[in-house]
């Protein structure tokens, strides 16, 4: 016997199924009965026999950053309103433990960032992460002085 006849005598024959009863494959094709399994061009995706599938074992993030910077904003209208009612004074250096202690903030807030809306005519000093250019222009006019911590060029 050759080479050629042992590796052809190796291969398995495929089995053709839905050819009669008598193959052992016939009727349903050893798909058993009725049920989506049993239709062609079905599959049940991501389907793991009733364990907890791997998409809802693996905890959600999307678009939503995992180490995002609570960022509060205050319009100048409001820290004149601030002023005014004497919750903070203008003697001393604005910055975002005032808000806190006034609780114009909440605890969690890590930033904060000075937006232009609103009158706004007092001198003082302030340290904000963020400002708006026309809030430093109003700040600046008014005889204050803005400090920006994270100033982006």
């Amino acid at each position: 016997m050759t080479l050629l006849n042992t590796l052809h005598k190796l291969k398995t024959k495929k089995i053709r199924v839905g050819r009669g009863i008598g193959s052992g494959k016939g009727k349903t094709s050893g798909r058993g009965v009725k049920g989506q399994k049993s239709r062609s061009g079905v599959a049940i995706k991501s389907f793991e026999g009733g364990q907890m599938p791997l998409y809802r074992r693996l905890p959600k993030r999307g678009f939503n950053p995992i180490n995002k910077a609570n960022v509060a904003v205050i319009n100048l209208g409001d820290l004149q309103r601030l002023i005014d009612i004497k919750n903070i004074s203008t003697d001393v250096k604005i910055n975002i433990e005032t808000f806190k202690k006034t609780k114009f903030f909440r605890k969690s807030i890590d930033k904060f960032k000075v937006l232009s809306n609103g009158d706004f005519n007092s001198k003082i000093n302030i340290e904000a992460d963020y400002c708006s250019k026309t809030a430093k222009d109003k700040i600046e006019k008014a005889g204050g002085q803005i400090t920006v911590k994270n100033q982006s060029k």
